[in-house]
């Protein structure tokens, strides 16, 4: 199942590429329900991945002219206090409320992606040289906070907010979108540290595989129909978010039945992960 894992580590990045977000709506599905990874250690975990992969990812955005530095550092400040907040706040709460969070994030970023982009074509023709901080703050600190709390990068939401309320080109906003994504991840991650543990050495060869993708990603973007990708992975967020809800409904039934859910009979989870956190602990 490790190997699996890491071969699934190459969607993350090609989502990354081609999307500009979507890598952390895989990955934490993949290090929960693949690997074997407890819904936390999956969450912090995500943010290193996804953090290190984007960054690799704006990188060759900002080589193609296609990231705003400056609307970067601007909204990226905002969304990292949000999400080391959001990463403290983590601990208020189970990693089956965790994960149940995560599935309603991703049944939101399904609703976006079949929206497509045509209500941001009039926003890239209206253009603007200043970014309106006080119109990105509430949605830069909302998008942090859910980042620290469920491991999202926030991608799906980064690029609508730059595109309408900061007016930023859409090629900028997919480019800008990995660097904020990047910043936001560190500071949810940062969060994280001692209070979770950390397979470091699968994390480090996992990432390696997602840079991969990621590159892959970057180059395919030109020849890929967006919108026909967009709404193919819609469907698959609305099929894994059925999925995590459904593993993890008694969240939101009442005492009694949420018990039954509990304790019903499930299939075993795979062990290697646990394996892979003692290996790495006791070295």
């Amino acid at each position: 199942m490790v190997l699996l894992g890491l071969a699934l580590a190459a969607l993350i990045g090609l989502s990354l590429g081609l999307l500009g977000g979507g890598g952390s709506i895989l990955t934490v599905p993949i290090f929960v329900y693949v690997v074997g990874f407890g819904a936390k250690e999956a969450i912090a975990m995500s943010l290193a991945v996804v953090g290190a992969t984007s960054l690799l990812g704006a990188v060759g955005h900002w080589r193609g002219g296609n990231l705003n530095l400056r609307v970067a550092l601007v909204f990226g400040a905002i969304t990292m206090a949000g999400s080391y907040v959001g990463s403290r706040l983590s601990a208020l709460f189970s990693g089956a409320a965790q994960l149940a969070l995560f599935a309603v994030v991703m049944l939101v970023a399904a609703f976006f992606m079949f929206r497509g982009r045509g209500s941001v074509d009039a926003a890239e023709r209206a253009a603007g040289d200043r970014l309106p901080i006080g119109l990105i703050a509430t949605p830069g600190v909302a998008v942090g906070v859910l980042t620290g709390l469920v491991g999202v990068g926030g991608g799906f939401l980064i690029v609508p907010a730059l595109v309408l309320l900061g007016r930023v080109p859409m090629k900028e906003a997919v480019g800008t979108s990995l660097l904020v994504i990047a910043m936001n991840s560190a500071a949810g991650f940062a969060g994280y540290l001692g209070r979770v543990q950390m397979a470091w050495t699968f994390m480090a060869v996992f990432t390696a595989v997602a840079a991969v993708g990621i590159f892959i990603g970057t180059w395919l973007v030109r020849f890929v129909p967006q919108r026909a990708l967009r709404r193919a992975f819609a469907v698959f967020l609305v099929v894994m978010g059925g999925f995590i809800l459904y593993r993890n409904r008694a969240v939101f039934l009442p005492g009694d039945a949420a018990a039954a859910v509990a304790t019903a009979p499930r299939p075993h989870a795979p062990v290697p992960a646990r394996r892979l956190l003692e290996r790495e602990m006791s070295q």
